[in-house]
């Protein structure tokens, strides 16, 4: 019998290119093999400093991410009602005149009547550069429904944040603390990372109501309470300052610890920073004998950043003009030293025994001070003064939502970043790194814009960093200016914007009507709701008229999602695979600690060519497609002076734009010739460089450099040249915010700028320039919340899927096609209920029925499912029978957009951040029934073949002949 022919050295395809993924956030590096025109493979890249060639099984699943029954095909324009997913297909002309023609008269009478949100589009350098252009002050992003608690709560405390923004030392850190990780994000070097520090030998610890992914091989896991996370670090705080573990020499070098606090209780300076007449802040220096009137060893003011001072951190001192002031740290040490912080007295509010917070405590005194880690880097500091070695604290901490998706998440990220300031524990050998372009000034300098000029352009960004009260978008009588009430009264360090006030407010006319709702990739109808029912009925919702109360919704997604159905006018997007896209500097760069990064995606495929059965898919970036509509309007910087347009495409956009002389969204191959980085004339040939160099540019930061970053005179220096900072000044860490305290006196009735009087003791309440903690609003505005609503409900995105886009993904969808609420054996037998029984689980506003899984990885006061994975039926053209639809559900559906007083959004009262993990709720055993409720009148937006999925079989049939 003749033996088969064996290829035992196959290749993965015909041609290989490299670009970056698209799969989540965390912007990996792949390869995709081609053969005849169509993926055959992808694997990570290991030459990209993101992921080294590691990659997860979403990035893998990227084939039929590509290949979706799902993707939209054409453009759309609504011929039923909304909802019906009636439809007929358009031309693009057609579809950009019909935008055109809605557009445009808005920008003519008033820009505002546009709200322009967009999802993870990881674009935000053009849209807010387009909104700015339109004029419309209604722009946001995704981050105010995700993680705007954490961003603001870093770039106001310590000039950059967790998550994006900044890193564990992989490399040196002996003690890690993950609090509130989810696996979703940035996995892939994050397990890299831990598998560095499990070599090393270092201890993780997981803080987080339930252990999944990085909690099950982490060293230990503490179940917290949702919600308590501060207090937890409060009393980590109160028991290193009872030992006198701290580090009081990074504080003084570093930080405003010793810088004077007037106290006037009752006076309109009371909680500001003592200056001198050149508006520099003050400390007492406790060495400046020579300096009248005072005598020798009874100090004097001096200014707070002098060098040759031995300034006082403690106690009460009298300043030139009789006020009285004490430095930022004794105010510090005065409120967490007091009892109410004990571990004894937060223990059972958090869940936590009192002697692990106070081992907990030990443990993390003893990897910052005891482990003597010391790098044999000489440096300069920003003031001259040379250091022989970079002193270690191999501390380090990591935190993303489940801190930030609170209520009180903003004081929460604070306290983490207090908590780490009190350590030496920021950008020091071993302990939590910036990454480029951070850190910046604190708050950063860019201010939202306000006002418009005469050509319509606002005068700067639609989202920015407030410093004071005077920078609120607020009309005369202190009312909201911006249609999701962002930079207002009520919210006013909304940085990004409030994604998941917008569809209520512009349903409500709050505080005006608009005329177009314009989002891109936000399934606002589905699982970016806060309570779904209320939303979809707010998008179908007519006036007395008979009109829609939203009268125009232009959505561009490249897929079917929920919001589709909802829409007027849907312009279908590329995939990843078909597209440019940068990844920029001026926006969620990909740069590690050691070094400045960003990247590309290039088209790998031809929509044209991608279709189902060889159709060609009539596809564009939407990018592209804002440019164009950009032009058609004439807006400026968008068209030439003959009002033809200036950009080509999205691709001659990153290439052709300058954010300022020598500024584009690419750092990479910059000048003419392409010799040039970070900064220099645009390079006609800089994405072909790209795409031949894997699709990514990296800069190293000197050695001298890349710790100490705030106040290293080489990082500074290089920042500054590279365009990253403005100025090469040292970059002040904040324990105590002035900003906050301006906010507060403003609510106390002082200043040029005060809040209507329904808004100032809110004000006065929550902007604490200290850190502080109280109870999530949901849990503390019911009755009886004890009795009514026992338990704490949290989502979780699983490592395997991302957004809701991720779960309709074939390959992904094996590893779950539906969730489960999960409880712990405990609280499940307390109930009377048993594994796979049916559940109905109520909140204050909403009852879903459920399938209930037992299982031990929760804290048994939390009950917690997967997000995102529950689909409508219809949505997503999965087979009608689809266990997503059938049993998959979202917590979404109890979850209100508003407290429950009714007063405010459901969010944060500092950044207006979506507080769905307050959630509380109260469970019952149910009758079993065939499906999750509650149940939504399937979409029509097509079906796919039920036939199974079996992509690549063609190109083994072709291989072996």
């Amino acid at each position: 019998m003749r033996e088969p022919d064996l290829n035992l050295s196959p290749s993965p395809g015909d041609e290989v290119k490299t670009t970056t993924c698209y799969m989540c956030a965390c912007r990996c590096g792949i390869k995709v093999w081609l053969s005849d025109g169509r993926i055959r493979y992808i694997q990570g890249n290991p030459e990209h400093p993101v992921n080294r060639g590691v990659l997860c099984a979403k990035g893998s699943a990227g084939i039929m991410q590509h290949y979706s029954p799902a993707r939209l095909d054409k453009p759309l324009l609504r011929v039923g009602e909304r909802g019906s997913g009636e439809f007929r297909e358009i031309e693009w002309d057609e579809a950009l005149e019909i935008a055109t023609s809605w557009l445009a008269p808005i920008r003519e009478r008033n820009p505002d009547e546009l709200a322009f949100f967009t999802g993870r589009d990881q674009s935000q350098a053009l849209t807010g550069w387009w909104a700015q252009q339109f004029g419309t002050l209604n722009y946001a992003a995704h981050g105010g429904f995700c993680s705007v608690n954490m961003a603001a709560g870093g770039l106001y405390s310590v000039g950059g944040s967790f998550w994006e923004f900044g890193e564990p030392d992989w490399e040196h850190a002996r003690y890690l603390m993950l609090w509130g990780v989810a696996e979703d994000h940035d996995s892939n070097p994050i397990k890299l990372g831990l598998g560095k520090l499990k070599e090393h030998g270092a201890k993780i610890v997981a803080v987080n109501p339930v252990r999944s992914g990085y909690g099950a091989v982490a060293d230990e896991w503490i179940g917290i309470r949702p919600g308590t996370d501060g207090l937890f670090a409060f009393a980590l705080i109160h028991e290193l300052l009872k030992a006198d573990r701290i580090d009081l020499d990074y504080l003084v070098r570093y930080t405003n610890a010793h810088w004077l606090v007037v106290r006037n209780p009752g006076g309109a300076d009371d909680g500001l920073f003592a200056r001198d007449g050149d508006g520099r802040p003050l400390c007492w220096d406790r060495s400046a004998s020579t300096l009248p009137p005072a005598k020798a060893g009874e100090g004097a003011t001096r200014p707070a950043e002098a060098v040759d001072i031995s300034p006082a951190v403690v106690g009460e001192y009298t300043l030139p003009d009789g006020r009285m002031a004490v430095p930022a740290f004794h105010l510090v040490a005065e409120r967490y030293l007091d009892p109410q912080y004990a571990p004894d007295a937060v223990s059972e509010r958090c869940g936590i025994p009192a002697d692990t917070i106070r081992r907990i405590a030990r443990e993390l005194a003893e990897a910052a001070f005891d482990s003597k880690l010391e790098l044999p880097i000489p440096w300069t500091d920003a003031w001259g003064r040379e250091h022989a070695t970079m002193t270690g604290r191999p501390v380090a901490m990591h935190a993303m939502r489940g801190i930030s998706a609170h209520s009180n998440g903003f004081h929460t990220c604070r306290a983490l970043h207090l908590l780490q300031m009190l350590l030496g524990a920021v950008d020091a050998p071993g302990s939590f790194r910036y990454q480029p372009p951070f850190p910046k000034p604190v708050p950063p300098p860019n201010r939202p814009g306000k006002t418009r000029r005469e050509d319509g352009t606002l005068d700067a960004a639609p989202l920015g960093f407030v410093h004071g009260p005077e920078d609120l978008l607020v009309d005369a009588d202190g009312q909201p200016r911006r249609i999701d009430h962002a930079f207002s009264w009520g919210y006013p360090l909304s940085a990004h914007g409030m994604m998941h006030t917008v569809i209520r407010n512009a349903w409500a006319g709050d505080p005006y009507r608009i005329d177009t709702l314009l989002m891109f990739m936000a399934n606002m109808g589905w699982n970016s709701s806060m309570n779904t029912a209320q939303t979809i009925a707010w998008l179908t919702d007519k006036d007395e008229s008979g009109e829609y109360r939203i009268p125009r919704i232009i959505y561009s997604d490249a897929y079917a999602s929920e919001t589709v159905a909802y829409a007027d006018l849907v312009l279908p997007d590329t995939t990843y695979l078909e597209r440019f896209d940068a990844i920029s500097m001026l926006d969620r760069p990909i740069s590690d600690a050691d070094g400045a990064s960003d990247a590309i995606r290039h088209p790998v495929l031809d929509p044209a060519t991608q279709g189902a059965g060889g159709k060609p898919r009539d596809v564009r970036g939407f990018q592209s497609v804002l440019l164009e509509l950009g032009a058609r309007l004439g807006l400026p910087n968008m068209v030439n002076e003959d009002g033809s347009a200036r950009y080509r495409d999205y691709a001659d956009y990153i290439v052709r734009h300058e954010r300022a002389p020598g500024v584009g969204l690419l750092a990479g191959w910059r000048g003419a010739d392409g010799t040039a980085e970070a900064k220099g004339a645009p390079n006609p040939d800089q994405l072909q460089r790209y795409i031949d160099h894997g699709g990514f540019w990296r800069s190293e930061i000197p050695e001298h450099a890349r710790y100490f970053k705030m106040a290293n005179r080489g990082y500074l220096d290089w920042a500054q040249a590279m365009g990253f900072l403005g100025h090469a000044d040292p970059i002040v860490l904040q324990v105590y915010s002035e900003t906050l305290q301006k906010f507060r006196l403003a609510g106390q009735g002082f200043g040029a700028h005060v809040p209507p009087p329904e808004h100032r003791e809110r004000v006065a309440t929550y902007f604490d320039p200290l850190p502080m903690w109280y109870e999530p609003f949901e849990g503390a505005q019911v009755e009886e919340p004890a009795t009514r609503f026992p338990l704490s409900a949290v989502t979780q995105r699983p490592m395997f899927m991302y957004h809701a886009w991720g779960s309709q993904n074939a390959w992904l969808r094996q590893i779950a096609t539906r969730n489960w609420l999960y409880l712990h054996p405990d609280t499940a037998a307390r109930h009377g209920i048993g594994d796979e029984d049916w559940i109905t689980v109520t909140s204050h506003v909403g009852r879903i029925t459920v399938q209930a899984k037992l299982a031990a990885n929760v804290q048994p006061d939390t009950v917690w499912t997967w997000n995102a994975i529950g689909k409508r039926k219809g949505a997503w053209r999965l087979g009608k029978d689809a266990p997503e639809g059938r049993k998959g559900f979202l917590l979404n559906h109890l979850i209100s957009d508003i407290t429950p007083r009714g007063d405010y959004a459901n969010a944060d009262p500092v950044t207006g951040q979506a507080a769905w993990f307050d959630l509380r709720v109260r469970i019952e055993r149910a009758e079993a029934v065939d499906e999750a409720e509650p149940r939504f009148q399937p979409l029509e937006l097509g079906q796919a073949d039920d036939a199974p999925l079996r992509y690549g079989a063609a190109m083994r049939t072709k291989a072996h002949g």
